[in-house]
């Protein structure tokens, strides 16, 4: 890579830089935006989007500005994955062992049933006479469920097996994760408005003003403002962020040196992996190494989580921006049947296992769980502190580490799929997501009549 292109490089960041800080003022200011809880990532974005030359071109963007947006994703996913198990903790739950399982196949059951939705209508459209991409369905799972920053995840692997339709699939899994953040956030709010009114809920009477900081974006009293981490190395050393990025980025290289190896010598399987699971897989042996040689006080999980979140924001908006509308909006109308039907099928999956499994606090955990699996874990934090606002139930703790389990085990099944629509289709990928739900589906029964551990 030349000066020049690294100057371009810097140049197209900064007008994604630009319209980051954009959208988090109108973000600020706008009680729409406020209201639907937007990130200033997608707000921007969309912003950009609109203002460039697909729609009214009043910012003539260069083309190698936008095959570098629609990119990046795709790229920043890496190291974004390989550094999830980084400062990784996965102790119990306060004896709540067999709450956090059941929440863990609830999620688990929730994602099953996505998918199948999702290749459930690409197979009923098919059977209409409408010709789909065969991946067309998985946008469903990864936008509601992994919400704006799984749009790189999603490009990466179908890239990673040779599929051409990835920057559709990405521009789809867009729509399909802006759709899910905005639906599950106001039906998140109406479910709880109906819950205090029928008394489900065991710490509120009628749902309180949501918090101005939470609203707006952003904390304007230092007192409150929180930390963004332990400053584990001193910077006359080293940074601490440096120290951090270092360590990911250094995971991430060794993991495309092994993935060319094996496409090199043609192995089997390995070969056609994405980078990434690579990269996940050698961070959870660095990560063991260094809690075994006790250097692990060396990471701090905050810090970590600065850098990803970063990654993220450029991620999001780098999608967002090169979205091609012409060629998504082709699939208008199987995305809003997808999307109607697969916020329908999540809200009744998790209200009627939750009621029936979930000893304690029922509905505290179920509002968490929607929100993620509609949105971001962040969303399912949000709607849980409306209903629980002084965080009385044991549901965040439980919600949280089933999240953590889930998500590792999500992200190792991702190659799978991958493999299954690019190699035997979508019925087959149907077919599979079927039998997810319904493991997930007996496991959810069979730990619902256990006892509290």
């Amino acid at each position: 890579m030349s000066g020049g292109d690294l100057t371009g490089l810097l140049q197209s960041m900064t007008l994604l830089s630009l319209f980051l800080i954009i959208g988090m003022v109108l973000r600020a200011k706008i009680k729409i935006f406020q209201n639907t809880f937007l990130p200033a990532s997608v707000i921007g974005g969309f912003l950009l989007l609109i203002l460039g030359p697909q729609v009214l071109n009043v910012i003539p963007i260069p083309e190698s500005w936008s095959v570098t947006y629609a990119s990046m994703p795709g790229v920043l996913i890496v190291p974004v994955v390989a550094a999830v198990p980084l400062g990784l903790s996965l102790k119990e739950n306060g004896g709540r062992t067999i709450e956090v399982a059941k929440c863990f196949w609830i999620m688990l059951l929730a994602t099953g049933v996505q998918l199948a939705v999702g290749f459930g209508v690409h197979l009923g459209f098919g059977v209409l006479g409408t010709d789909l991409y065969d991946g067309f369905g998985w946008e469903l799972n990864m936008g509601f469920a992994g919400g704006h920053g799984s749009a790189g995840t999603l490009a990466n692997l179908l890239e990673a097996v040779g599929a051409d339709y990835w920057e559709t699939a990405q521009g789809v899994e867009i729509t399909m994760a802006t759709i899910g953040l905005v639906g599950g956030i106001l039906i998140g709010m109406f479910l709880i408005n109906v819950a205090a009114r029928k008394g489900y809920t065991h710490f509120l009477d009628k749902p309180g003003a949501i918090p101005a900081d939470i609203r707006i974006g952003y904390e304007k009293d230092p007192a409150k403002q929180k930390s963004a981490g332990r400053e584990t190395t001193h910077s006359s050393s080293i940074d601490v962020l440096a120290f951090h990025l270092a360590l990911i980025l250094v995971v991430c290289g060794v993991s495309y040196m092994i993935l060319n190896a094996c496409k090199a010598y043609k192995i089997p399987i390995l070969s056609s992996l994405s980078v990434w699971a690579f990269a996940m897989a050698i961070m959870f042996i660095v990560w063991y190494v260094m809690c075994k040689t006790g250097v692990d006080y060396l990471v701090d999980g905050k810090i970590k989580g600065r850098i990803t979140g970063t990654m993220t924001e450029y991620a999001v908006i780098a999608a967002v921006s090169s979205l091609n509308l012409k060629t998504v909006s082709a699939y208008l109308a199987p995305m809003l049947v997808m999307a109607v039907i697969g916020m329908i099928a999540t809200w009744a999956i998790l209200w009627y296992t939750s009621k029936w499994t979930l000893k304690d606090d029922w509905f505290e955990h179920m509002i968490a769980m929607f929100g993620m699996n509609t949105g971001v874990f962040l969303t399912g934090i949000l709607l849980l502190r409306i209903a629980d606002p002084d965080s009385k139930s044991c549901a965040l703790a439980d919600y949280s580490l089933a999240y953590t389990i889930c998500g590792l085990v999500t992200f190792a099944l991702m190659p799978t799929y991958a493999q299954v629509i690019s190699a035997q289709g979508p019925v087959i990928m149907f077919l599979y997501a079927v039998g997810i739900a319904a493991v997930s589906l007996v496991a959810v029964i069979l730990t619902g009549k256990l006892k509290k551990a």
